[in-house]
């Protein structure tokens, strides 16, 4: 598979590019190899591809054997909680939160996990067969061997209804909410689970026509959340992504709270309520030096992993702890969910700020006091010409041994975009941006020469 591969969420490319129907149906065929199952459940978010690449994808399963149920539009942490509840596996057409041009195909095992690494290898290398026309297959199944392709909508309501129980009859009556659903997969349900429990809600980001996902709103751009914010005297804002696995938040004065401080507020709650297993927060090594900083002070343990989501579950699971996260707002709390959800994360904060009788602006303050943080995202040829660009680990090290322990210097190839990410942190003003800056600029010189070299 040359030109998409599994990354840290998925594979994802360019729709009818990179991400061509000829590939998804040989993906589908690959897939249902390695994961016997008779039942596969596909879903999809409101980009325009999705039900092309979709069709693709079912044909490929259905060629292998496998019944295909197509379940529609639906967010991804959704598909993830049916995976669970029918313990079968399911498949999401999304790029979540990137360009509406882009697609991409998440796979859960039964259960509603997603895959490990071993398993996307294996289903790779199928796939390279599957592609090489050199190698032949298995006979083609025929006759009553052929899977069967059905359609189950309506799993919206019973999404909505279950998130609606995990409150424990808990209510949110007299909370005015804005919800962006950023013209995504959770469009026609993003405000259905908060005016359930009480809520008043203002729901903006809701008119998908294909082409709009993740278009100056949701949590990619979250200045039209924080207007109407302000416009609808809101006490809370939740801004969504296109498949509805990550939330960020916005507050009365329409200042935004990102995933650490939303984890750094979860953290403390449950560890006042005896609920934070091992007392312990699972984070990536994104997450900002700040909340590492206020989970010491609180004696709160962090447990650092490799950036991506099932590296957080995988910690989690490890040893039993309850909540991890990612700074973009893909939060998990464990005993709820097998991935991270973005309706429930919203519920649960603002199920918070009912309890605590405090508006979002003061459970933050003074919780977190951010390092200044900042991300250059590179394009580059090849990412896997990073690791043997000595030039540029010259000078980051040089760079980390100037700022000590006031800050720190974090390079890695993008799991879902042909970018390196240079993460920069340090305090004083100014000092963050200019390290950024250089070593960005080395990473995309040194990386486009070896590209030419390497051909």
């Amino acid at each position: 598979m040359a030109t998409t591969r599994f990354g840290t969420d998925g594979v994802r490319g360019v729709a009818n590019v990179d991400l061509t129907p000829e590939l998804v149906l040989a993906l589908g065929r690959a897939i249902a190899r390695h994961i016997t199952a008779t039942t596969f459940l596909v879903g999809r978010d409101t980009r325009r591809s999705g039900p092309m690449l979709q069709a693709a994808l079912s044909a490929g399963l259905a060629s292998e054997g496998a019944d295909v149920v197509d379940v529609g539009v639906l967010p991804t942490p959704a598909l993830a909680w049916l995976s669970a509840e029918r313990d079968v596996p399911a498949v999401v057409i999304s790029a979540s939160h990137n360009p509406f041009a882009d697609n991409g195909i998440k796979v859960f095992a039964a259960g509603g996990a997603k895959l490990g690494v071993e398993m996307e290898t294996a289903i790779e290398d199928e796939l390279e067969r599957i592609l090489d026309p050199t190698v032949k297959g298995p006979r083609s199944l025929e006759g009553r061997g052929v899977g069967v392709l059905s359609a189950e909508p309506g799993i919206e309501e019973a999404y909505v209804e279950h998130l609606a129980s995990l409150l424990d009859g808990r209510r949110l009556d007299g909370l005015r909410l804005v919800v962006d659903s950023a013209n995504g997969a959770a469009s026609s349900m993003g405000a259905l689970v908060y005016e359930r429990l009480g809520a008043e809600v203002v729901a903006i980001g809701c008119d998908p026509d294909g082409t709009n996902i993740n278009a100056g709103c949701g949590s990619t751009a979250t200045e039209t959340l924080a207007s109407a914010v302000v416009e609808h005297d809101a006490d809370l804002g939740l801004a969504l992504d296109g498949d509805a696995d990550r939330l960020l938040a916005v507050d009365t004065e329409g200042t935004l709270a990102n995933g650490d401080e939303l984890l750094a507020l979860f953290a403390l709650d449950l560890a006042d309520r005896g609920q934070l297993a091992g007392n312990t927060v699972v984070v990536t090594v994104m997450t900002n030096l700040g909340f590492r900083l206020a989970m010491e002070e609180r004696n709160i343990i962090v447990k650092e992993t490799a950036v991506g989501d099932r590296y957080v579950l995988a910690a989690l699971d490890k040893d039993g702890f309850a909540l991890g996260g990612e700074q973009s707002g893909h939060i998990i709390f464990r005993r709820l969910a097998t991935t991270g959800d973005g309706l429930l994360t919203g519920l649960v904060l603002a199920d918070l700020v009912v309890r605590s009788g405090k508006s979002l602006v003061e459970l933050l303050d003074g919780l977190v006091t951010r390092v200044p943080q900042v991300l250059v995202n590179v394009p580059v040829p090849n990412t896997n010409l990073l690791d043997g660009a000595d030039a540029v680990w010259s000078a980051v090290a040089e760079e980390e041994a100037r700022l000590g322990d006031g800050g720190r210097v974090l390079l890695r190839p993008s799991g879902t975009e042909p970018l390196v990410r240079v993460m920069v942190e340090a305090s004083g003003d100014g000092v963050a941006e200019a390290i950024a800056d250089r070593l960005g600029k080395l990473v995309g010189f040194e990386l486009q020469a070896a590209a030419a070299v390497h051909g």
